[in-house]
């Protein structure tokens, strides 16, 4: 089970947002927190909109109006879709490093610029003594 499994039904997950199940069903007419739904058609919430409700109540507490609370969660859930998609390019970055050890291997010459080396060597190692001076 994930956090976005749905799971609570509307009484249990209206006790532990600590709101009334009518508030719960008003933020959903609302488009706030949308819970799945059984093929009854009965509310399940998940620990995830189980957070969402307790941010709006904590939104809310501060006089953040419902406007601006729904603002908000666009932005913070646009955030974590951003969060999941650079997540899933960062995986999908390393299995090809992984499956292509060597493609592509750079090294610094000692005035800064790139240089491609084969797959297999190796930069050679530059033993000079450079004093830094910083700027004048």
């Amino acid at each position: 089970m994930d956090e976005n499994s749905p799971v609570f039904a509307i009484a249990v997950a209206a006790e532990l947002s600590e709101m009334h199940p009518q508030t719960l069903r008003q933020y959903d007419r609302l488009g706030l927190v949308v819970p799945g739904r059984t093929r009854g058609g009965s509310r399940r919430y998940s620990m995830r909109d189980v957070a969402q409700l307790r941010e709006i109540a904590r939104l809310g507490s501060e006089g953040v109006s419902l406007e601006g609370i729904r603002r908000v969660l666009d932005l913070e859930n646009e955030n974590k879709d951003l969060r999941d998609r650079v997540r899933e390019l960062e995986t999908a970055l390393a299995d090809q490093l992984i499956n292509r050890p060597g493609a592509r291997v750079f090294a610094a010459t000692t005035t800064g610029a790139a240089v491609s080396l084969r797959a297999g060597m190796r930069p050679q190692r530059n033993t000079q003594i450079v004093l830094y001076r910083g700027p004048r």
